[in-house]
């Protein structure tokens, strides 16, 4: 019996489903890919992307190319509501779209306005494609005053971010004062010996990182802290905050905490098992999971079986997330500190790897024919 299966996003956790998406049409379903843009970047070569580490072309997949030459439907849209009740999904040009089975897998954004940031200056770390646009602007003020930078958010991202900043300014000649706005603590989920490499690296560089104090508006060149104090920006990267689209709740769909479509374990709606998703627009029942690539890349097999089984209501399987995961910061001095459990590493060795796995990352699926020849052997 064909069915209609909708895949809405291009992101990592459907990468093995458009790999693969012989094994559905073969077998008479029909598949639709919707998603705002025809290319989808890997966000964990997102710093290395600003600091030039990579170039655009490396840190890619051409989604569109990807589905349509494997025989399935490409739609350049954007999903704004879904109706679960009738199976129909609303889209951002008026069109609707039916479906027999659907996944989300459309990752995280900033939602500026909580975090009190707008206007001119301001950039979101996601999509991953502003950080290309921030390198640019930089690039063309580089030969000017030096430059306020600011980056809110003491996680994973933030530190990368500053890193790569500094990357930036360093091989093209510039001035710039580099500022990370930490929160309370700097990587304050992390083992304290992750913290203390990450700040003598950062401040080594004359980065400055601060801790104990959080933005309460980015707005018009200036960041107002909740402690009163004040730092001027040019550019302010927001990396806190981020959390999966609203589209969920406001369809009136189960959601976590967060704001994610509540999945159980075989990532499936509790509420319509129809619906599926994966990364980090997802909340799985009974065990929130961190907002890292690792979940969705570690999705991938799942979704590709379990969305083929709802198709043809065979059996499902369980998607069971490991309880420490394997994290490698890239610093932006060709050095990384790599942390799994208590077990940390700094040094140039683990940025050489964690380049080596987004690299075979990038090899496996990046088969469309954005890369072009040579790209791939090139580093720095």
């Amino acid at each position: 019996m064909s069915r209609h299966l909708v895949l809405v996003g291009g992101g990592h956790a459907h990468m093995t489903v458009m790999l693969n998406l012989a094994d559905f049409i073969e077998r008479g379903h029909s598949v639709t890919l919707v998603s705002p843009s025809p290319y989808h970047y890997y966000s964990g070569m997102g710093p290395g992307l600003l600091g030039g580490t990579y170039r655009p072309q490396q840190v890619r997949f051409h989604i569109r190319k990807l589905v349509e030459k494997r025989g399935a439907t490409f739609v350049e849209d954007r999903v704004t509501a879904i109706d679960a009740e009738r199976r129909r999904l609303r889209l951002a040009s008026g069109d609707v779209l039916d479906y027999d089975i659907a996944s989300f897998n459309t990752g995280s954004g900033v939602p500026l306005q909580a975090a009190g940031a707008e206007g001119e200056g301001v950039v979101p770390v996601k999509p991953i494609v502003n950080l290309l646009q921030a390198r640019r602007q930089l690039l063309q003020n580089m030969g000017g005053k030096s430059q306020d930078l600011l980056v809110v958010g003491g996680g994973p991202a933030g530190v990368e971010l500053a890193g790569n900043l500094w990357r930036l300014v360093s091989l093209a000649g510039g001035q710039a004062q580099i500022t990370l706005l930490a929160g309370s603590r700097l990587l304050h989920r992390f083992p304290g010996r992750v913290r203390q490499l990450a700040l003598k690296s950062l401040r080594d560089r004359g980065v400055q990182v601060l801790e104990g104090g959080r933005a309460a508006s980015v707005v018009n060149g200036q960041a107002e802290l909740n402690d009163g104090r004040t730092l001027p920006y040019d550019l302010a990267f927001i990396a806190a905050g981020v959390e999966p689209s609203p589209i969920f709740g406001d369809s009136g769909l189960p959601t976590g905490k967060d704001g994610g479509l509540l999945v159980n374990e075989q990532l499936q709606s509790i509420a319509y098992p129809e619906l599926f998703g994966g990364g980090d627009c997802i909340s799985l029942q009974g065990q929130p999971l961190a907002k890292v690539g690792v979940y969705a890349v570690r999705q991938n097999p799942i979704l590709h079986h379990n969305l083929l089984a709802a198709l043809e209501e065979r059996e499902l399987i369980p998607f069971q997330p490991q309880q420490r995961y394997l994290l490698i910061l890239n610093l932006g001095n060709h050095r990384g500190i790599l942390c799994k459990g208590r077990w940390v590493w700094e040094g140039r060795l683990p940025f050489l790897f964690k380049d080596w796995i987004d690299r075979r990352f990038m090899k496996t699926y990046q088969v469309s024919g954005e890369l072009r020849e040579g790209d791939g052997n090139q580093h720095f």
